[in-house]
């Protein structure tokens, strides 16, 4: 079957929801972890490391040599324009969870920084808005629900998209829909652009790698509900714990242990 014809058969939407369902399907199986041991943010740990194991083999083999090739062949400009470029894009999506959280503020800063890089800045290639002064804080649907009043829910690992909780899992089929390089009508152009951005902030990650420390699982998963607790409240937890050199991790994250590589 080509391209067009699978797409056709579900779209991004129709077979998110198809992974989502499988994903909570088989959390509900999993607990291999006692349940004395279990993270209290994380009951379905079990699922979560052998989903992590995956992931992790994924982006051994294909994800992380793609990501070395860019980063290698690629000058720093070049980099830092495919970054601006994707995240200009962005900006759609702050602008429409802004609105949803009655946030209009926030949402005209978005939209003006969005005009400024899109022709100012070439298409979004130069952050000229930052330059400038002009900042918004990011949005997506996981923090609208937040807002709305839905709880986080339970940390969950999902195979290839990563670390999340089972309440940005639910705002996932929204951001995925409202970025504007899935509204395109060229299948192909969509699916570079895709990869692309995926190799491009893989490749941001790799000067990352080497504060992983200890049992790496249970580093990713600490550090994704420290940092994404902080951007659902606003900033109203304190300063942004991934801003500097300092992390707020129990010893046990840096126990070498066998799980270190």
């Amino acid at each position: 079957m080509n391209g067009k014809g699978w797409r056709d058969t579900g779209g991004p939407l129709g077979r998110w929801a198809l992974v989502v369902m499988a994903t909570m399907l088989l959390a509900g199986c999993a607990g291999r972890v006692a349940v004395e041991d279990r993270h209290p943010d994380d009951p379905w740990e079990g699922f979560n490391r052998g989903v992590y194991a995956f992931n992790d083999a994924l982006d051994r083999a294909l994800l992380r040599p793609a990501a070395v090739a860019y980063d290698t062949v690629a000058p720093e400009p070049v980099q830092l324009g495919v970054g601006n470029f994707f995240a200009n894009l962005g900006e759609l999506r702050t602008v429409l969870n802004s609105l949803l959280q009655a946030k209009p503020a926030n949402a005209g800063i978005a939209t003006g920084r969005f005009v400024l890089n899109s022709t100012v800045g070439m298409l979004g290639l130069v952050d000229v808005a930052s330059d400038m002064g002009i900042v918004a804080d990011k949005e997506d649907f996981g923090q609208t629900l937040a807002v709305w009043g839905l709880g986080e829910g339970p940390y969950l690992m999902l195979p290839l998209f990563g670390p999340s909780t089972v309440r940005d899992t639910a705002g996932l089929p929204v951001d995925w829909v409202t970025y504007p390089t899935h509204q395109l009508d060229d299948f192909e152009l969509e699916l570079f652009l895709t990869a692309l951005n995926l190799v491009d902030k893989r490749a941001g990650l790799l000067d990352q790698e080497a504060l992983i420390q200890g049992d790496r699982y249970s580093f990713i998963r600490d550090a994704y509900l420290q940092r994404r607790r902080f951007e659902v409240s606003d900033g109203e937890l304190g300063d942004d714990p991934f801003a500097g050199e300092e992390f707020d991790f129990d010893d046990a994250d840096f126990d070498f242990g066998d799980e270190a590589d």
